[in-house]
């Protein structure tokens, strides 16, 4: 009986529903309604159809991009000396920039018509990663034309016009683009831009127009020190009426020269001492016609959709691959010096607390690796999902800052050296601007993944809050009475469902998949069915204070993006031909992610503010209590000897680490060093042999040690000559870069004879 049920039971809810409904400003609504619901969607509703997972498309490149990533891209990372370009010159040498410009670099994101590259999201994402495992400093110059900026927002929105003037020049380097939206007042809350354009008439080539007159002050903003053109982001007044009745456009975006009357572009900032260029821009009373809007005057007040539509797709691409780097580089260099560096005659690998931190970086590269390849593949697919690009910046930055400290702590005093043979030191400095930019991590985890997932995700909720927000109040309560039906059974649905699979531990669950990994499937199922239950009473019991109660939601979101990475783990195990030699790194992936999931919804139930209702999502989502443990220390061995030696498990797992052949290459250096050792194997094996049985001394010198095995023919003169050779490679790999200095003891013993 509907008109009865609408009556008695909707309309008093729907009142309610109203009231609690978590205010929004206008930016937070565009932000909400920007971006794509993809596989995130499933996973808040309860029920993940795996197969639909399946079946999207593995990424990968096309022919021109792989000859792209073997030959330009490889060249260019044997041209970085990254101790040069940071310690002494404080940039990239000139023929760098040339080449950059030149092989298109900067338009790996225009079309071919415009001259660019015209590549996908994931080689994109796939090149950045390869030079970001040589010089974060060249990656970040690269990143910047090819995600959010001039290129991206005149693709997507500019004119014909626009588009004809400006991308063939960004495309060959002419150009050099830059984008101007952080200022010392307005950082992750754009809305509070204080930057204005004023709707005037001016001159501009000797005719008087209807433009705009800007004064703005902008920081943090890459390229800034060398652009030619600026993007812009400010707020547009028309107080006289001059485009319409409307005084407040909002948030608009224009396209304008750098050398243009009244634009400043300021000194240079610091980023923690790398050398990618960073810096200010002003404008004092910049005159502007009103066609230099991005999109021209038809696109004034559109700039914060803009925005957040391309923010959505370039969290997706250029941080995430920043931090794929730092794992692929991390995880060969580290396993590689954990094999040479020998201490109380064995390799430091071999040590059981070395092994534990090495499992952390084998398995957050195996989850970056993943993440990094289905969320650019989403964008190729033509998504853009604003929930999971935020999951990819958060979590994939963090997760490099945690394989970042762990290489450094096994490195040691190799790690905190600077200098030429280096390879850590840099980009574990820079891993704080990965942290920060693109919406601080902070306000990523803390408001957007939850904050907009359960909005967007949720099968009800939003078209709910449409209902509540029509004008007409007969048809959003009848809308809103079919959606109110179907959220209760959903609701029902969740409830049951949840405590059926926490009595049976989720073992009655399908899995689209036998073997090892299909008990993951299962788990994921009751997780996802968890996070839909306990984000319905979340919204029901909290309403608008829920947007307030940022650690709670947090924990919600906590789980969402876990749910998403173990699904991209499983999705790239699937991908890869289900490798044997892969598992040790899915299991310990798989066992972190069930983890963290059950830690977030312990630290949900323990803190949610109506103790009676946390009490019974408890019991109903943990009936026997909380049994997801991290992997066990059997798994994270074999993690760890996955790194000690070479396979094509390990080329497979660090294939965008990049590999110099020149002599002196620190990265070239540690890796022969780390082959040379492991072919002597069998022969330091055969001294050990010979040392415990009397034959050779113990506690001596190594290369005494293997000039007395030669002399006593334990190995042959061939074998001393290889083990030789090998103890150089080994030892030179093990130093660290000395430098003088002016009061140095050193320098002045070197000039000493010199002066008598």
């Amino acid at each position: 009986m509907p008109d009865i049920r609408r009556n008695l039971v909707t309309k008093p809810i729907f009142s309610v529903f109203k009231k609690i409904l978590p205010p929004l400003s206008d930016t937070e609504r565009e932000a909400m309604e920007a971006g794509d619901i993809w596989w995130d969607g499933d996973l808040f509703g309860g029920k993940p159809n795996w197969n639909k997972l399946h079946s999207i498309p593995k990424p990968e490149l096309s022919a021109d991009e792989q000859a792209f990533m073997d030959n330009q891209v490889n060249e260019l990372c044997a041209m970085l000396d990254d101790y040069k370009i940071v310690q002494e010159d404080k940039d990239m040498p000139p023929e760098v920039w040339q080449y950059l410009g030149k092989q298109g670099f900067f338009s790996l994101i225009i079309p071919k018509e415009y001259g660019g590259r015209g590549f996908s999201a994931i080689a994109n994402s796939t090149i950045v990663s390869k030079i970001a495992s040589r010089s974060l400093s060249a990656a970040v110059t690269v990143m910047v034309p090819n995600s959010l900026g001039p290129g991206e927002l005149l693709m997507h929105y500019g004119t014909q016009e626009q588009k004809d003037r400006w991308l063939p020049g960004l495309a060959v380097g002419d150009e050099i683009p830059c984008f101007a939206l952080t200022g010392p007042e307005a950082g992750s809350d754009a809305g509070a831009i204080p930057d204005v354009g004023v709707v005037c008439k001016g001159m501009h080539e000797g005719k008087e127009v209807v433009g705009i007159r800007l004064n703005f002050s902008k920081r943090y903003i890459t390229l800034a020190p060398v652009a030619t053109v600026l993007g812009l982001a400010f707020k547009l007044n028309d107080p006289d009426g001059l485009m319409g009745e409307q005084p407040d456009l909002g948030i608009t975006c224009a396209l304008i020269p750098a050398d243009h009357e009244g634009i400043l572009i300021g000194r240079r900032h610091n980023p923690l001492n790398l050398a990618f260029m960073n810096g200010t821009v002003y404008g004092n009373d910049a005159f502007i016609p009103l066609d230099w809007i991005i999109g021209g005057p038809d696109y004034a007040g559109r700039g914060w959709r803009m925005l957040v539509e391309c923010l959505s797709a370039g969290r997706g691409i250029s941080l995430p691959a920043l931090s794929t780097a730092s794992g692929h580089l991390s995880a060969r260099m580290t396993g590689a010096y954990s094999y040479v560096r020998r201490q109380f005659g064995m390799p430091i690998g071999k040590f059981e607390g070395v092994q534990e931190a090495m499992a952390r970086i084998g398995g957050y590269t195996y989850i970056l690796e993943a993440c990094r390849k289905m969320t650019a593949g989403s964008l190729d697919l033509g998504q853009s999902p604003s929930v999971v690009t935020a999951i990819a910046k958060f979590h994939m930055t963090e997760l490099g800052r945690q394989i970042n400290t762990d290489a450094m702590d096994i490195h040691a005093g190799r790690g905190i050296q600077l200098g030429p043979k280096n390879y850590l030191g840099h980009g574990y400095m820079g891993i704080p601007i990965s942290i920060t930019v693109e919406g601080a991590n902070i306000l990523t985890r803390n408001l957007m993944i939850f904050g907009q997932g359960a909005t967007r995700c949720h099968p009800y909720v939003l078209k709910e809050m449409e209902a509540a927000a029509n004008p007409n109040p007969d048809e959003g309560l009848k809308d809103f009475d079919g959606l109110l039906v179907k959220h209760i059974g959903f609701g029902i649905s969740n409830f049951f469902g949840s405590l059926f699979m926490g009595l049976t531990g989720a073992k009655l669950n399908t899995a689209p998949v036998s073997g090892e990994t299909a008990t993951y499937y299962k788990q994921l199922t009751r997780m996802s069915r968890a996070l839909a239950l306990c984000s319905d009473f979340s919204m029901l019991v909290l309403g608008g204070d829920l947007k307030r109660k940022e650690m709670i939601s947090a924990r919600l979101g906590d789980v969402l993006s876990h749910l998403y990475m173990a699904s991209a783990v499983l999705k790239h195990y699937e991908d890869d031909g289900r490798q044997q030699g892969d598992l040790p790194m899915v299991h310990y992936a798989m066992h972190w992610h069930l983890s963290e999931i059950g830690k977030a919804l312990t630290g949900f139930f323990a803190n949610f503010p109506n103790r009676l209702v946390a009490g019974v999502l408890k019991f109903c989502v943990f009936p026997v209590g909380n049994r997801y443990q991290s992997a066990p220390d059997a798994v994270s061995q074999a993690v760890a000897n996955t790194l000690l030696a070479p396979s094509v498990v390990r080329d497979r797992l660090t294939h965008l680490c990049f590999i110099g052949d020149a002599e002196g290459d620190p990265t070239g250096d540690m890796e022969r060093a780390f082959m040379a050792m492991y072919d002597c194997r069998h022969l330091e094996k055969k001294l050990k042999q010979a040392q415990r049985a009397g034959d050779l001394p113990s506690k001596i010198p190594m290369l005494e040690l293997y000039e007395i095995a030669a002399q006593k023919n334990i190995v042959t003169m061939q074998e001393h000559e290889q083990l030789k050779a090998m103890d150089a490679l080994r030892f030179d790999a093990i130093n660290v870069d000395e430098f003088d200095t002016e009061r140095s003891l050193a320098k002045q013993n070197k000039a000493a004879p010199n002066a008598a």
